[in-house]
């Protein structure tokens, strides 16, 4: 039965918090904030739910949301070495909302999905981890070889994906879907329904890519297609989007391939036939030992690593002592080589090289992070620009690779020059500035004041804002503080993170601002405001109220500059 409680609000506000908002985004400051607030913004979300679910209208629920002001952005991001995505950066507060509503969606549908549906296996007493991590892709892609092998040599294996999947599925689809859930899902249906039309400006298609929402409510309309597979007798394995079909001949294989077709046509979607191939079960089992690294041993190696510590984490895992020793066995210089003669770079392999350069000593981290930032690799590695960011990033804010930061920072500066239309992506550039806000240099001062002045996306200037705070710019500062009217919500709220960095000059831009602010970042989800009540803690608050987003944020600020 669906049933959102506060509990939901809460876990998806500690899970924003380990995993970032988006998967394909740096971590920024309202990643910690999330963190720390947990409790106010789930308070604040779960309350805003229950006036929505209590009102008298059914319809209340639909246009309460599609009345507010619901900030978020379409970014565009790498696919592959020569393709592009859309990704979706969403307000925090909206993100947390979104995501607390799709965790009791998955919650009520994780009992009746099909076991051969490997991706995010919904985990109901997993905290702030969601889904399962054991179902991964990569054990999808061994369960479906164990598959293969029990078909035997005559059997024919189909591998498939839908086109354009997340662009395509109907909003009106995914209301009627959680409709069939019982419970609060009337309520429910109609504000993820009113969600979804905010952030996608009124159109009726499409969920929002990158954040854990959008992947449940994937998984809750691929379940009837699923479904349809399974009534008809087909052999399946799905992770997301991709396809596995078993059949015991290649007339066989095709039924099945029609029957899937069938079942996405009914909900206006179709297979991608440039994805679509037919193998034997023999060439089928090849084809996966050479994804997962085949013969080599060492590659194998690097692919099978999963390593769980996060790439801004004050915290990291456990089992970081035993990754490191993992990582020193390996030859990983002489893999990045191996890929550097291909035409076609494995770009997930790619992805583990940069993902271990914090497990490395000084020297040969900043010999691989030298290779990676070539010209020449850097456009062969483009698909992996991103995550290359990241590796960057966790050596230069890591004090034990001090020796060698004066020589990533020349790398990293030189970059704008030779590879200037990577950083047209726009996650590829907030990955970009990540690795510039430790140090101040006179080409990242004029870079990111042009690039302020100049971007229309307001996640881009809060990336710049992010920068002058860690460089203590204060001539930005005062830039800023004379421009307060002109700045959106988003980026008064990095602005008044950035004033705890010049003391008295600072306080006295915070008291001329304050009232301007509470009103500003006001989400218009809050109870009326009362001065008595905004004072109290949130233990003390009476029930039934909760506080009001601005005045967690101020305190949240204050608190976290005081800790430092």
């Amino acid at each position: 039965m669906l049933k959102p409680e506060l509990h939901h609000f809460a876990r998806a506000a500690r899970e924003v918090a380990k995993h970032g908002d988006n998967d394909t985004l740096p971590f920024d400051i309202d990643v910690r904030f999330c963190g720390d607030e947990a409790e106010a913004l789930a308070s604040i979300a779960y309350g805003f739910y229950s006036e929505l679910r209590d009102s008298q209208a059914a319809k209340d629920n639909h246009e309460r949301i599609a009345e507010l002001h619901i900030q978020s952005e379409r970014l565009l991001a790498p696919s592959g070495p020569a393709g592009f995505r859309v990704v979706t950066k969403i307000h925090l507060f909206w993100n947390i909302y979104l995501n607390g509503l799709a965790i009791a969606i998955a919650e009520a549908l994780e009992p009746h999905r099909f076991p051969s549906a490997q991706s995010y296996r919904f985990l109901p007493t997993g905290g702030e981890q969601l889904f399962d991590e054991s179902r991964s892709w990569r054990a999808f892609k061994e369960a479906t070889v164990a598959q293969a092998n029990i078909a035997g040599d005559e059997a024919v294996v189909v591998q498939t994906d839908i086109s354009s999947f997340y662009e395509h599925i109907s909003h009106h689809y995914i209301e009627n879907l959680i409709n069939g859930l019982d419970g609060d899902a009337g309520a429910v249906s109609k504000q993820v329904n009113a969600l979804l039309s905010k952030l996608f400006a009124g159109r009726s298609f499409g969920l929002p890519v990158g954040g854990q929402g959008a992947r449940v409510l994937a998984e809750l309309f691929l379940n009837q297609v699923d479904a349809a597979l399974t009534a008809r007798g087909v052999q399946w394995n799905r992770y997301v989007d991709d396809y596995i079909l078993i059949a015991k001949n290649t007339a066989e294989a095709y039924r099945a391939l029609g029957i899937l077709a069938q079942g996405l046509m009914d909900y206006g979607l179709s297979l991608n036939k440039s994805k679509t191939v037919f193998l034997s079960s023999k060439h089928y089992r090849d084809y996966v030992a050479s994804q997962l690294g085949g013969d080599d041993i060492e590659a194998a190696k690097l692919r099978s690593i999963d390593l769980k510590f996060d790439p801004y984490s004050d915290n990291p895992e456990e089992d970081y002592e035993s990754l490191v020793e993992t990582v020193e066995t390996l030859e990983v210089r002489q893999l990045l080589n191996r890929e550097l003669e291909k035409a076609l770079p494995d770009s997930f392999l790619v992805t583990q090289i940069g993902r271990t350069m914090r497990l490395q000593e000084p020297t040969i981290a900043l010999e691989i992070a030298a290779t990676l930032l070539k010209q020449q690799n850097l456009h062969a590695f483009r698909s992996s620009f991103s995550t290359i960011m990241r590796g960057i990033a966790n050596l230069r804010g890591d004090g034990r690779f001090s020796s060698i930061h004066g020589k990533l920072d020349n790398l990293l500066d030189s970059i704008p020059t030779h590879s200037e239309h990577l950083l047209k992506a726009d996650t590829s550039l907030l990955h970009y500035l990540r690795c510039l806000r430790f140090q101040s240099t006179p080409a990242r001062l004029q870079l990111v004041r042009q690039l302020f002045e100049t971007t229309q996306l307001d996640t881009v200037r809060r990336a710049c804002i992010d920068c002058w705070r860690g460089w203590r710019d204060g001539v930005a500062f005062n830039y800023l503080r004379n421009r307060w009217q002109q700045m959106t919500p988003e980026c008064q709220r990095l602005y008044w993170l950035m004033s705890f960095e010049f003391a008295d000059e600072g306080g006295k831009a915070r008291l001329q601002a304050r009232r301007a602010a509470s009103q500003s970042w006001a989400l218009g989800v809050e109870l009326p405001f009362d001065e008595e009540k905004d004072k109290m803690k949130l233990s003390k608050l009476p029930r039934g109220t909760e506080p009001r987003f601005a005045t967690v944020f101020m305190r949240w600020a204050k608190g976290v500059n005081n800790a430092v």
